[in-house]
């Protein structure tokens, strides 16, 4: 088990890289926002443990740009902040849980044994041939990689998440590109032409539901 840490006061570092890698875990620390969101984006990390006040880009606006990326591996908020709101908002940033220092060692770790705990059943995501690893962002197609862009990954994500329901326009425009606002353009259509392509032979799997959206089939008699 990987897990990335975020957090620019030394001696904290160390000690909690310590207690986890005493635990059995692999540990790599970062002291910047921007550093911790360039390590995230390799999908390697069963666990992402920011520290909210950091140089450069803090720990919500890391949190948000990686779970932009579509990384969906669990993030735990770890600061001295610990009124109500500010909870709420290191929560509606894409944080699982959030921890107020100082801490008690104990508490930490059960913490992360829970994340990765209520992540496990999850983090795979099986559509007939398609299989998806949410933790790594890894996509096969009958065992194959396939690569995909940062987009292409959360359009697919989202409608293997409602395998065989048609998933509206307006869903992709306001989960993929984050936006109410439909630009009215074939940006949509342009991304899923460039996922059927790489489907190949299993093009079919993306079913165009005319005047809604689209569908992600499981087999090609689906109904």
């Amino acid at each position: 088990m990987k897990i990335l840490i975020l957090e620019d006061d030394a001696k904290v570092a160390r000690f909690v890289r310590q207690a986890l890698t005493e635990d059995g875990y692999t540990v790599d620390l970062c002291t910047t926002g921007k550093e911790a969101i360039d390590h995230a984006m390799s999908g390697i990390y069963n666990l992402i443990i920011l520290d909210w006040m950091v140089p450069d880009v803090d720990g919500v606006a890391a949190c948000r740009e990686i779970r932009r990326s579509g990384i969906a591996a669990p993030i735990l908020m770890l600061t001295a902040r610990g009124e109500i709101k500010e909870r709420v908002l290191g929560l509606d940033a894409g944080a699982d849980d959030y921890l107020t220092k100082p801490f008690e060692l104990d508490e930490l770790l059960a913490r992360v044994r829970a994340l990765v705990r209520r992540t496990a059943g999850i983090a795979r995501l099986k559509c007939g041939d398609l299989e998806i690893d949410r933790i790594i962002r890894r996509v096969t197609l009958l065992g194959k990689p396939l690569t995909l862009t940062s987009r292409e990954y959360a359009l697919l994500v989202r409608l293997a998440n409602r395998a065989d329901q048609t998933v509206t326009r307006t869903d992709l425009i306001a989960h993929v590109w984050e936006t109410s606002f439909d630009p009215g353009s074939n940006l949509v259509e342009v991304h899923v032409s460039r996922l059927r392509e790489k489907l190949g032979a299993h093009r079919w799997m993306i079913e165009t539901v005319r005047g809604t959206g689209y569908r992600l089939r499981t087999r090609p008699d689906a109904p």
